[in-house]
């Protein structure tokens, strides 16, 4: 199986702040897409993503407060069934240190090459997000091709 795998360095001393931007409807739409319904912060809930060009519904799989989050994907392109999508958070001196996987595709595919590199913008917005207070959610992102 195929994965994407990106690391971000966040200057916080607050881990419970960027745990808060990915389990929270109010972070989640700071960061990734501002057409985010649902809230991340139960396992089993249900989170809705919409953006320009399509969108997903993701299932809260795991989480482990100030440490761990992640999701499947319920509905979405196909490409991306059934994939899971994983946060591991640690903190390092004054950062915390993001690893990040979109794993369980069934095949490298030319759309995967987009979402790596959609996944590497959206987790600057993340960082952004966190140190500045204000992320760069779709519709605001950097557009890199006609699948945006």
């Amino acid at each position: 199986m195929a994965e994407i795998m990106h690391r971000v360095g966040i200057k916080t001393n607050s881990i419970d702040h960027v745990y808060r931007a990915l389990t929270t409807r109010e972070g989640l739409a700071g960061w990734w897409t501002s057409n985010t319904q649902g809230e991340g912060d139960k396992v089993g809930n249900i989170i809705q993503f919409r953006f320009g060009a399509g969108g997903f519904d993701m299932r809260v799989k795991k989480l482990d407060a100030s440490k761990l989050v992640e999701w499947e994907l319920t509905e979405g392109p196909e490409e991306w069934m059934p994939t899971t999508i994983q946060f591991e958070l640690k903190q390092d001196g004054d950062y915390v240190i993001v690893l990040f996987r979109h794993f369980n595709w069934k095949e490298r595919v030319e759309f995967m090459h987009h979402c790596s590199t959609k996944w590497a913008v959206f987790l600057i917005s993340l960082k952004y997000l966190v140190e500045t207070g204000k992320g760069k959610p779709d519709p605001e992102d950097i557009k890199i091709d006609n699948w945006n």
